[in-house]
């Protein structure tokens, strides 16, 4: 068999674009090791050709050749995209912790950790502009959203609802405290759209949340720091925050900022009738004395 050898993906979102770019053509064996290969990113850095190979289902062969369909030498500069990734992945907040201790008393901390979230949401235009229109589109279109978002992620899922309740009534937060995260799972219709907000480390939560839209066939956007993200996987729609720092734990910085512009797009969207919306929603929270005024 001849390949026609394209430049080979540098990173591993260019070559998981490259596949999905590619998978409908392939041989089913090129289908199924690709499958793998997407499914599974954190094993194929560890792990050895025959053993990868014997978990996907396919011939180590075939690993080879699916390599060089994709355009590169062989399997180990396949393998090399996956440990760069490996290499980039968000270390353990521990480890981090130590290192911010060692330099406690670094003048420049302060910019160093400005410039990396002016980095995070820098990079947003990059990794989100072919990808917004849809993301909004699937949200206006559904009957309910439910937004997800565990842990430290619960404050980016709860401000997403709280911005969108002011022109839409139809939106929920999903809450895994007193054991309600089944109530909510169940409540997910076909016409419904879920919002699930996580990173690296994934939450189980995040997971089951994912599972359970699939099995009710209401449509997904995933909202995380990579595409290869196991919340993005079958997902309908995806965005992407990097959340790259010098402090101990990864930045919400750009996921907070993809929010609140996704909530502007929605709200561009939604037209006369969402400012109608907000309108309704400011008296009755001046008439209940939601704000303070100072009235000395």
């Amino acid at each position: 068999m001849t390949y026609q050898y394209n430049p080979p993906p540098d990173t591993l979102d260019e070559l998981v674009k490259r596949i999905q770019h590619d998978f409908p053509g392939m041989t089913a064996q090129f289908q199924v090791g690709a499958r793998y290969l997407i499914d599974s990113p954190a094993e194929i850095p560890i792990s050895s050709m025959r053993k990868i190979a014997a978990q996907a289902g396919v011939q180590p062969a075939t690993l080879v050749r699916l390599a060089q369909s994709l355009g590169y030498d062989g399997w180990n500069s396949l393998k090399d995209v996956f440990a760069q990734r490996m290499r980039l992945a968000p270390r353990r907040y521990t480890e981090q912790a130590r290192k911010v201790i060692r330099s406690k008393n670094s003048l420049d901390i302060l910019d160093k950790n400005i410039a990396a979230h002016v980095r995070n949401i820098n990079r947003l235009t990059d990794l989100n502009a072919d990808r917004l229109l849809a993301a909004v589109d699937l949200l206006s279109n559904a009957a309910h959203v439910h937004i997800a978002g565990f842990r430290i992620s619960f404050a980016s899922a709860f401000t997403f609802q709280y911005l969108y309740r002011l022109f839409r009534t139809s939106v929920s937060v999903m809450r895994g405290d007193a054991g309600t995260l089944e109530m909510d799972l169940r409540s997910i219709k076909k016409d419904d759209a879920l919002v699930i907000i996580s990173f690296a480390p994934y939450s189980r939560e995040a997971i089951q949340a994912a599972k359970a839209a699939r099995h009710a066939g209401c449509p997904v956007l995933a909202i995380c720091d990579s595409i290869v993200a196991p919340i993005a996987q079958d997902a309908d729609c995806i965005l992407v925050f990097s959340t790259e720092t010098p402090s101990f734990f990864p930045s919400s910085t750009a996921a907070i900022a993809l929010i609140e512009i996704l909530v502007e797009q929605l709200l561009a969207k939604a037209g006369k009738q969402a400012v109608a919306g907000i309108e309704s929603a400011e008296e009755q929270l001046h008439q209940t004395g939601a704000y303070y005024l100072n009235t000395k």
